[in-house]
């Protein structure tokens, strides 16, 4: 690797970074409002996080619909990479392109799609309403992990399966699913995140009781600038930092197999 590649990787590191070093201490500030450097420090504003129901209120929407986004975008998402990875039939890739469109439409004109169209249904300003909507836009996300997952699958063990009487669904449990796990895994983790961040459509179709977590923070910096949102940032950082450390943690601790002597 040359030293041009180090340096630009460094400086691209620090950009993306940069900003924590920002926001974090000013989480811990003793100042009245977002201030840098902080004057002091104090835990204020995550008492304020964890007790103002302004707060705590869009947290647990965030969980919740990112937990139905996820049950849905796997059970539509799943189905649909096997269709297109393992079969061949008409409109294939038109199916295709529909099931990865809402990567490319912007994410504008669909929330203005979902308002006029959830608006005749009674969902907008309903948690039913986001959970579908950030389905719709999640499913891609399951797509593509799974398909490329799949793509790199040896399907000799499910022939040897079923050389061994065992049925298709039987099959999919028993050695499918079980090779299949870490991608299915994944693609249900990248489903919750993507759910759990998504600003744009929950701005126009989640209403006060529904309010996410992302719409919070953008209506309290657009509004007033609650220092509370550098609370929010950093335990959404401290989150992301503690899943990773798991992971890695979980790679460490894996046994590794026993080589065989000579």
């Amino acid at each position: 690797m040359s030293r041009s590649t180090i340096v630009l990787a460094v400086l691209v590191a620090i950009l993306l970074a940069g900003p924590m070093f920002i926001v974090v201490p000013m989480s811990f500030s003793t100042a009245p409002s977002l201030e840098f450097p902080p004057p002091g420090f104090w835990l204020g504003y995550y008492r304020r996080f964890f007790s103002d129901p302004n707060w705590t209120g869009p947290l647990f929407n965030s969980f919740a619909i990112g937990f139905g986004t996820m049950v849905l975008a796997m059970l539509f998402g799943a189905p649909a990479s096997f269709a297109l990875m393992r079969h061949r039939f008409r409109f294939r890739g038109v199916f295709r392109m529909l099931v990865l469109s809402p990567l490319i439409v912007p994410h504008i004109v669909m929330a203005l799609g979902y308002y006029s169209y959830f608006g005749s249904l009674g969902l907008v300003q309903s948690m039913t309403g986001v959970i579908l909507a950030h389905t719709c836009l999640t499913i891609p996300v399951v797509v593509l992990t799974l398909t490329s997952a799949l793509a790199n699958f040896d399907r000799r063990v499910e022939n040897a399966a079923a050389g061994l009487g065992a049925r298709p669904l039987t099959t999919f449990r028993l050695v499918t699913f079980p090779i299949l796990r870490p991608a299915f895994l994944v693609a249900a983790l990248f489903a919750f995140i993507h759910s759990f961040d998504e600003t744009v459509i929950a701005i126009f179709i989640s209403g006060r009781d529904s309010a996410t977590l992302p719409r919070q923070m953008f209506n309290s910096f657009q509004m007033e600038a609650d220092p509370a949102i550098s609370a929010a940032s950093s335990l959404l950082l401290a989150a992301v930092l503690v899943v990773i450390g798991a992971r890695w943690a979980a790679r460490l601790v894996k046994p590794q197999p026993a080589r065989a002597k000579a």
